[in-house]
């Protein structure tokens, strides 16, 4: 998507042009690409989805359009931005804005080294009042909104009063919507992946911060895998957001628009979903295969489409086919398809 250059100034009152984030698709770095985004949204119309995390170094000082363009069919789409500093944050969300995003969100989760080492993500959450300062920069400068993704404390540090603390400092600058991913950040010893199955999940966390911030929207995050489980959450806070069952499982999403948007448009079959990516995989293969970009680079997203069908395994062993991926034909698509 080219940017949009009409973007309202001043810090206008935050709205959005769609349905709430009742049902998201979290930011999952190496995974939910442009490529990615635009599968999930012919499965599901309405929920939300988000960017993998850009840096602000790389929109301050690098390739914007590289890390910013995606495509008009992916809306409702929030990009999620790394940086710790006030003025970065401001420029980048600004930038953001400018291309069409319908949400910035601030990562305060992530507990890579990598990103540690930048003094961001997860580490944040010692410092609420930066991260406060950050919201405000970021508020001050676009008129989209503006929210928090964060886990619910920080290494040995366990106590409910830390995150709720956190969240009413940060909501000092205005923010009204936090995701919660309701597991404690092992900043040392454990690797991202064992940051998202080693602490225990602590769902009472979301659902006390419900309770004692009622005004603010809140979402839930953290293995999270079935609409019975969504449900339940459901009870307790305002929107769920799905991880990683979402990308190794994604026609689970089949039904959240009728479910949860009240939608009554038909639901896509697998196989649609497959004919509806075609056009969309032949068209960037005429524009972007000059830069590189192979079939695999977006059918790599898809294999879980089969998941927990007989031929699932043909489907994905097709579609991870050297050859066959070499000759960039859309048509593969159908060729998998279980018989």
């Amino acid at each position: 998507m080219q940017p949009n250059n009409a973007v309202p100034e001043g810090n206008a009152e935050k709205s959005n042009t769609y349905a709430g984030r009742r049902i998201s698709v979290a930011p999952m770095m190496d995974w939910t690409d442009r490529h990615c985004r635009v599968f999930h949204r012919h499965i599901t119309k309405h929920t939300w989805l988000y960017t993998e995390m850009v840096t602000t170094g790389a929109l301050v000082y690098g390739d914007v359009e590289r890390h910013l363009r995606f495509n008009d069919e992916e809306h409702p789409v929030a990009l999620q931005l790394g940086g710790s500093d006030p003025k970065d944050l401001a420029t980048s969300a600004k930038l953001g804005e400018k291309w069409g995003y319908d949400e910035i969100n601030l990562n305060c989760g992530c507990p890579s080294e990598r990103v540690q080492k930048g003094a961001f993500g997860a580490c944040l959450m010692a410092e609420p009042e930066l991260v406060r300062d950050c919201v405000k920069a970021m508020r001050d400068a676009v008129s989209i909104d503006v929210t928090v993704k964060h886990r619910i404390g920080i290494d040995e540090t366990e106590s409910y009063d830390f995150v709720r603390d956190f969240v009413g400092t940060v909501a000092d600058a205005g923010c009204t919507t936090f995701i919660v991913h309701a597991r404690n950040a092992i900043l040392k010893g454990l690797s991202p992946k064992e940051n998202r199955e080693i602490p225990p999940l602590k769902y009472e966390y979301a659902y006390r911060l419900k309770r004692d911030f009622p005004q603010f929207e809140i979402l839930i995050n953290g293995g999270i895998k079935t609409e019975a489980e969504i449900d339940e959450h459901l009870r307790h806070v305002d929107g769920v957001m799905l991880g990683r069952e979402a990308y190794h499982n994604p026609y689970l999403m089949a039904t959240f628009d009728s479910k949860y948007y009240g939608d009554t448009a038909p639901v896509k079959n697998r196989e649609e979903v497959l004919r509806a990516m075609m056009p969309y995989i032949a068209a960037q293969l005429a524009k972007e295969g000059g830069r590189g970009l192979k079939l695999n680079t977006i059918t790599r997203h898809m294999l879980g489409l089969m998941q927990g069908l007989h031929g699932a395994r043909q489907f994905r062993q097709t579609l991870s086919d050297s050859k066959r991926l070499a000759a960039g034909d859309p048509g593969l698509l159908l060729e998998a398809l279980p018989k």
